[in-house]
């Protein structure tokens, strides 16, 4: 059963917490404007008692990221959870976590990337929504962060049903190692691979971190669902072929009614024309509404959209409605 946590306000307290990399790597100014900025929005932040526990794989031991994340539920202070930051071993921890403690104090945990693992799985386990969003860090830019709160804000903070149009302009700059000297470009939008309508079950984030879930008691069900997926600049065409490959493969894809695909960071060398490629060769895609270039991920700005929410994506004539009715 499907359960939905309580929205933010204004005042509640946001607990950061480090499932994967550590808020050590994380430089003094970046948490500086990503407190001051949260802090401008309302929210008072605390941070785990590990979040800044650092070893030589820059994340920390399994206990004190259990602790962290148990705690950040069972205090009832906190009303919602901000990840640090994603990493690689976010897994590590699913089967120390007590979903029963977390089911009985259902709150809002935000954050994407390797975050998907944690997020993904609570989900199947318990039926919380949980969100794919922006960390703690994400808050830390100075410029270019308008679109990302405003669609953090509709999704966390309000309770109508919203569309999530594209953002202006975009960027793919290391923004975290020079605050000043931005790189913005013009959005073009959405591009449809598949015109068509569908509802659906939102879910979904890094594709390669929900694949790290196949065949476990963490991965959720595909039936019925709108599937996210993004990937980062490790991703190559490639590798994200194959990775797409490997959950069409799962039980109840045929089942999926549409899929979103995030915008591919420069590094990946995806151009639309190779992702076309690829798509068309997947026979399970052909008959789904699909879009691609969507405002998630790693790229920046980025939409947050709940998983285990309600969707609905309309593609027809080159025009794209995507719109998060519960969540």
């Amino acid at each position: 059963m499907k359960t939905t946590p309580q929205k933010l306000q204004e005042g509640d307290e946001l607990r950061v917490i480090s499932p994967a990399t550590s808020l050590a790597v994380i430089s003094p100014e970046t948490r500086q404007v990503a407190q001051a900025n949260l802090e401008k929005m309302g929210f008072k932040v605390t941070f785990g008692d590990h979040a800044e526990e650092c070893d030589m794989f820059k994340s920390s031991s399994i206990e004190s990221r259990v602790e962290d994340v148990h705690n950040a539920f069972l205090d009832p202070n906190v009303k919602g959870i901000l990840t640090t930051l994603g990493g690689h071993n976010c897994n590590q921890i699913l089967r120390y976590l007590d979903y029963d403690m977390i089911a009985a104090n259902p709150k809002i945990l935000c954050g994407y990337s390797d975050i998907t693992a944690i997020a993904i799985a609570i989900h199947t386990r318990t039926g919380l929504v949980t969100y794919s969003g922006p960390h703690f860090s994400t808050f830390g830019m100075r410029k270019g962060l308008e679109y990302t709160i405003d669609s953090f804000k509709k999704c966390l903070l309000g309770v109508n049903p919203y569309e999530i149009s594209h953002s202006e302009e975009w960027s793919d700059d290391p923004w975290y190692l020079n605050q000043e000297d931005r790189t913005f470009e013009k959005n073009k939008g959405y591009t449809v691979i598949n015109e068509g309508h569908c509802e659906g079950r939102i879910l979904g984030g890094n594709l390669c971190t929900l694949n790290l879930l196949q065949g476990t008691e963490y991965m959720p069900s595909l039936v019925n669902s709108i599937l996210m997926v993004e990937d980062d600049f490790e991703s190559h065409p490639l590798t994200f072929d194959r990775d797409l490959q490997s959950l069409l493969h799962q039980p109840g894809f045929n089942q999926v009614k549409g899929m979103v695909i995030g915008r591919f960071q420069r590094a990946s060398n995806m151009s639309n024309d190779q992702l076309l490629q690829i798509i068309r060769t997947k026979r399970e895609l052909l008959d789904m509404p699909l879009i691609i270039n969507a405002d998630f991920g790693h790229t920046t700005p980025q939409f947050t959209f709940p998983i285990g929410g309600k969707g609905k994506l309309t593609a027809e004539n080159g025009r794209v409605e995507f719109s998060v009715l519960e969540h």
